[in-house]
């Protein structure tokens, strides 16, 4: 999954974008000022980090500032309401990435989200998985068969994911719904049944050897 920085005081605006950013399929860690941000910075390599201007302790721009000095490789996506030209300016020079004004609308920003992920730096290896001839790539958030790509909605995608992870190992539906729907009542363990045959007809087509299979009263798997 890709793990995303959101780095922001305003307790209305990370509930939401959180909440947004995880139906996506996004992992979204939180930081209320910029003292904390540079420290989960220093622990994590973050493909993507959000970046409010206006922070409590050390500001948004001196924030980008110490994680360009630091060599961080993260893209930084700038939001804030300061909207001068300025201001802009100066988000740019301190090593934003991108720049965007509030209000937003949330489609702009999963776009712009979407636009870095494709132009990032650097490509980690750890954000491949394949088994077989099936390849995804969590850095970009596509999947391929081969030479097919595969369009996948954002909750196919995370559950592929996982399931790629935990590649030749029989998961369970409980297991599942708990690790991509987040809870485990055996009353939703049926939508789980519904995504694994969403993801059967554009995983396995045609004449493609089957890679999701059904382990008999144990759960799914996904193996060569």
């Amino acid at each position: 999954m890709t793990k995303i920085l959101l780095v922001e005081d305003d307790e209305r605006i990370v509930a939401f974008l959180k909440r947004g950013l995880t139906a996506e399929g996004f992992v979204v860690d939180v930081a209320v000022n910029g003292e904390v941000a540079l420290a989960l910075c220093h622990d994590h390599d973050y493909p993507l980090v959000i970046l409010d201007v206006m922070l409590p302790i050390v500001d948004g721009i001196e924030v980008c500032r110490a994680l360009r000095r630091q060599n961080k490789q993260s893209l930084v996506l700038m939001l804030t309401a300061k909207d001068s030209v300025q201001d802009k300016i100066e988000g740019l020079h301190s090593g934003a990435d991108d720049y965007l004004t509030k209000p937003f609308a949330f489609d702009e920003l999963l776009a712009r989200i979407a636009a870095l992920l494709r132009r990032r730096p650097y490509k980690e290896t750890s954000n491949l998985l394949s088994v077989g001839d099936l390849v995804l790539d969590s850095a970009t958030r596509s999947a391929r068969r081969g030479a097919r790509q595969i369009e996948l909605t954002a909750k196919e995608f995370v559950l592929l994911q996982f399931m790629m992870e935990h590649a030749g190992t029989v998961l369970s539906r409980n297991r599942i719904l708990s690790n991509v729907w987040e809870h485990n009542s055996e009353t939703y363990t049926n939508v789980v049944d519904v995504y694994v045959r969403y993801l059967r007809r554009k995983v396995d087509q045609g004449g493609e050897k089957p890679l999701i299979r059904t382990v008999r009263g144990a759960g799914y798997m996904i193996s060569q």
